[in-house]
Protein backbone atom coordinates (compact mmCIF):
# COMPACT_ATOMS: atom_id res chain seq x y z
CA UNK A 1 0.00 0.00 0.00
CA UNK A 2 1.26 3.77 -0.71
CA UNK A 3 0.56 6.15 1.74
CA UNK A 4 1.75 8.99 -0.46
CA UNK A 5 -1.32 10.50 -1.47
CA UNK A 6 -1.65 11.60 1.86
CA UNK A 7 1.32 13.56 2.56
CA UNK A 8 4.60 13.29 4.27
CA UNK A 9 5.08 11.47 7.84
CA UNK A 10 6.85 14.05 10.35
CA UNK A 11 9.15 10.46 12.00
CA UNK A 12 10.96 11.34 15.18
CA UNK A 13 13.10 8.29 15.97
CA UNK A 14 14.03 8.77 19.59
CA UNK A 15 16.83 6.64 21.20
CA UNK A 16 15.98 5.26 24.82
CA UNK A 17 17.59 6.61 27.89
CA UNK A 18 20.59 5.64 29.25
CA UNK A 19 20.93 2.67 31.02
CA UNK A 20 24.21 1.15 33.37
CA UNK A 21 25.23 -1.09 30.36
CA UNK A 22 25.39 1.99 28.40
CA UNK A 23 27.16 3.82 31.07
CA UNK A 24 29.86 1.20 31.33
CA UNK A 25 30.03 0.92 27.16
CA UNK A 26 29.24 -2.33 26.78
CA UNK A 27 27.21 -4.08 24.11
CA UNK A 28 23.77 -3.87 24.90
CA UNK A 29 22.05 -5.84 22.32
CA UNK A 30 19.20 -7.70 23.46
CA UNK A 31 20.10 -8.00 27.18
CA UNK A 32 17.07 -6.36 28.53
CA UNK A 33 18.45 -3.97 31.22
CA UNK A 34 16.24 -1.10 32.40
CA UNK A 35 17.41 2.68 32.62
CA UNK A 36 19.42 3.76 35.16
CA UNK A 37 18.26 7.18 36.84
CA UNK A 38 20.10 9.51 34.49
CA UNK A 39 18.04 7.18 32.16
CA UNK A 40 14.92 8.16 34.03
CA UNK A 41 15.39 11.83 34.14
CA UNK A 42 16.56 11.78 30.44
CA UNK A 43 13.19 9.76 29.21
CA UNK A 44 11.17 12.55 30.96
CA UNK A 45 13.09 15.41 29.23
CA UNK A 46 12.79 13.42 25.99
CA UNK A 47 8.84 13.40 26.33
CA UNK A 48 8.34 17.06 27.09
CA UNK A 49 10.68 17.80 24.04
CA UNK A 50 8.79 15.88 21.99
CA UNK A 51 5.24 17.08 23.28
CA UNK A 52 6.33 20.60 22.15
CA UNK A 53 6.79 19.80 18.64
CA UNK A 54 3.97 17.31 18.29
CA UNK A 55 1.01 18.64 15.53
CA UNK A 56 -1.82 16.44 14.00
CA UNK A 57 -2.42 12.49 15.20
CA UNK A 58 0.25 10.85 16.81
CA UNK A 59 1.65 7.47 17.08
CA UNK A 60 3.96 6.01 19.22
CA UNK A 61 5.95 2.87 18.24
CA UNK A 62 8.29 1.23 20.30
CA UNK A 63 10.76 -1.75 20.67
CA UNK A 64 9.75 -4.55 23.03
CA UNK A 65 12.96 -4.16 25.59
CA UNK A 66 12.66 -2.63 28.62
CA UNK A 67 14.53 0.21 28.18
CA UNK A 68 12.57 1.68 25.10
CA UNK A 69 9.04 0.53 27.11
CA UNK A 70 10.31 3.10 29.86
CA UNK A 71 11.08 5.73 27.67
CA UNK A 72 7.88 5.73 25.05
CA UNK A 73 6.25 5.47 27.83
CA UNK A 74 7.61 8.79 29.10
CA UNK A 75 6.72 9.87 25.57
CA UNK A 76 3.23 8.77 25.93
CA UNK A 77 2.45 10.69 29.19
CA UNK A 78 3.97 14.00 27.50
CA UNK A 79 1.73 13.88 24.67
CA UNK A 80 -1.15 13.28 26.51
CA UNK A 81 -1.80 9.38 25.63
CA UNK A 82 -1.32 6.24 27.98
CA UNK A 83 1.04 3.90 28.06
CA UNK A 84 -1.38 1.09 26.70
CA UNK A 85 -0.81 3.44 23.30
CA UNK A 86 2.65 2.68 23.07
CA UNK A 87 2.70 0.36 20.09
CA UNK A 88 5.43 -2.60 20.36
CA UNK A 89 7.33 -3.73 17.38
CA UNK A 90 10.33 -6.38 17.52
CA UNK A 91 11.66 -5.19 14.30
CA UNK A 92 12.64 -2.02 15.85
CA UNK A 93 14.93 -4.33 18.50
CA UNK A 94 18.51 -3.38 18.83
CA UNK A 95 21.19 -5.54 16.80
CA UNK A 96 22.28 -8.94 18.38
CA UNK A 97 25.18 -9.03 18.86
CA UNK A 98 24.93 -12.68 19.74
CA UNK A 99 28.36 -14.24 21.90
CA UNK A 100 29.31 -10.36 22.31
CA UNK A 101 26.09 -8.72 24.15
CA UNK A 102 27.38 -7.53 27.25
CA UNK A 103 31.29 -6.95 26.25
CA UNK A 104 33.12 -3.95 27.31
CA UNK A 105 33.64 -2.16 23.78
CA UNK A 106 37.19 -1.83 24.31
CA UNK A 107 37.60 -5.00 24.43
CA UNK A 108 37.18 -5.64 21.02
CA UNK A 109 40.62 -6.42 19.10
CA UNK A 110 41.31 -3.63 16.38
CA UNK A 111 40.57 -6.18 13.66
CA UNK A 112 37.87 -7.44 14.57
CA UNK A 113 36.44 -3.31 14.42
CA UNK A 114 38.13 -3.11 11.03
CA UNK A 115 35.89 -6.26 9.77
CA UNK A 116 32.88 -5.17 11.41
CA UNK A 117 33.10 -1.43 9.68
CA UNK A 118 34.00 -2.89 6.07
CA UNK A 119 31.74 -5.65 5.92
CA UNK A 120 27.80 -5.42 6.01
CA UNK A 121 27.73 -9.24 6.46
CA UNK A 122 30.20 -9.70 8.88
CA UNK A 123 27.89 -10.69 12.17
CA UNK A 124 29.15 -11.31 15.65
CA UNK A 125 29.10 -15.22 16.42
CA UNK A 126 25.57 -16.26 16.81
CA UNK A 127 24.47 -12.07 15.92
CA UNK A 128 23.27 -10.69 12.94
CA UNK A 129 24.50 -8.26 10.46
CA UNK A 130 24.00 -4.80 9.66
CA UNK A 131 22.25 -6.00 6.45
CA UNK A 132 19.82 -8.12 8.33
CA UNK A 133 18.91 -5.06 10.72
CA UNK A 134 18.58 -2.90 7.46
CA UNK A 135 16.11 -5.10 6.03
CA UNK A 136 13.90 -5.81 9.18
CA UNK A 137 14.18 -2.10 9.64
CA UNK A 138 12.96 -0.96 6.53
CA UNK A 139 10.52 -3.38 6.24
CA UNK A 140 8.99 -1.74 9.69
CA UNK A 141 9.22 1.69 8.51
CA UNK A 142 7.12 1.08 5.50
CA UNK A 143 4.31 -0.26 7.47
CA UNK A 144 4.39 2.85 10.22
CA UNK A 145 5.03 5.44 7.60
CA UNK A 146 2.17 3.76 5.93
CA UNK A 147 -0.39 3.80 8.96
CA UNK A 148 1.01 6.92 10.08
CA UNK A 149 0.49 8.94 6.95
CA UNK A 150 0.16 12.54 7.25
CA UNK A 151 0.70 12.73 11.06
CA UNK A 152 3.53 12.25 13.44
CA UNK A 153 5.15 8.78 13.46
CA UNK A 154 7.62 8.37 17.36
CA UNK A 155 10.01 5.24 17.13
CA UNK A 156 11.46 4.71 19.86
CA UNK A 157 14.44 2.35 19.29
CA UNK A 158 18.30 1.72 19.53
CA UNK A 159 21.33 2.71 17.96
CA UNK A 160 21.71 0.41 15.38
CA UNK A 161 17.63 0.34 13.79
CA UNK A 162 18.04 4.28 14.37
CA UNK A 163 21.12 4.70 12.20
CA UNK A 164 19.13 1.64 9.63
CA UNK A 165 16.36 4.18 9.80
CA UNK A 166 18.13 7.01 8.62
CA UNK A 167 20.44 5.04 6.05
CA UNK A 168 17.22 3.36 4.25
CA UNK A 169 15.43 6.70 4.54
CA UNK A 170 18.04 8.45 2.44
CA UNK A 171 18.95 5.64 0.31
CA UNK A 172 22.93 5.52 1.05
CA UNK A 173 24.71 2.11 2.34
CA UNK A 174 25.13 0.48 5.32
CA UNK A 175 28.74 1.66 5.69
CA UNK A 176 27.52 5.08 6.91
CA UNK A 177 26.44 3.76 9.88
CA UNK A 178 29.79 3.78 11.27
CA UNK A 179 30.11 7.83 10.13
CA UNK A 180 26.81 8.25 12.55
CA UNK A 181 26.86 9.35 16.53
CA UNK A 182 23.87 8.77 18.21
CA UNK A 183 23.13 10.02 22.19
CA UNK A 184 21.00 8.22 24.59
CA UNK A 185 17.81 9.84 24.29
CA UNK A 186 18.46 11.99 21.44
CA UNK A 187 16.06 13.01 18.77
CA UNK A 188 16.20 12.27 15.06
CA UNK A 189 13.60 13.76 12.09
CA UNK A 190 13.06 12.13 9.44
CA UNK A 191 10.21 13.41 6.92
CA UNK A 192 8.86 10.32 5.25
CA UNK A 193 6.33 9.06 2.71
CA UNK A 194 5.73 5.72 0.18
CA UNK A 195 6.41 6.36 -3.82
CA UNK A 196 3.66 4.76 -5.75
CA UNK A 197 5.55 1.62 -5.52
CA UNK A 198 5.24 1.47 -1.80
CA UNK A 199 8.84 2.01 -1.45
CA UNK A 200 9.98 4.59 1.60
CA UNK A 201 11.42 7.67 0.72
CA UNK A 202 12.40 10.58 3.10
CA UNK A 203 14.58 13.38 3.76
CA UNK A 204 16.50 14.15 7.18
CA UNK A 205 15.01 17.02 9.19
CA UNK A 206 17.50 16.67 12.31
CA UNK A 207 19.85 14.11 13.41
CA UNK A 208 20.73 13.41 17.09
CA UNK A 209 19.32 16.45 18.55
CA UNK A 210 20.20 16.54 21.98
CA UNK A 211 19.40 19.94 22.77
CA UNK A 212 15.91 19.26 25.55
CA UNK A 213 18.72 17.31 27.96
CA UNK A 214 19.58 19.34 30.83
CA UNK A 215 22.37 19.21 32.72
Amino acid sequence: MSSSGAGPTEVLLVRHGRTAMNAQARLSGRHDTDLDETGEIQAAQLGRAVARGVTGPLRIVSSPLVRCVRTAASVAQACGLSEEQVELDPRFLEMDYGDWDGRLLADLPGDVWHRWRSDPDFAPPGGETLRDVSVRVDAAMADWVDRAAGGTLVVCSHVSPIKAAVIGALGVGESATWRMRLSNASISRLSCSLDAEGWLVGAMIGFNDVSHLEP
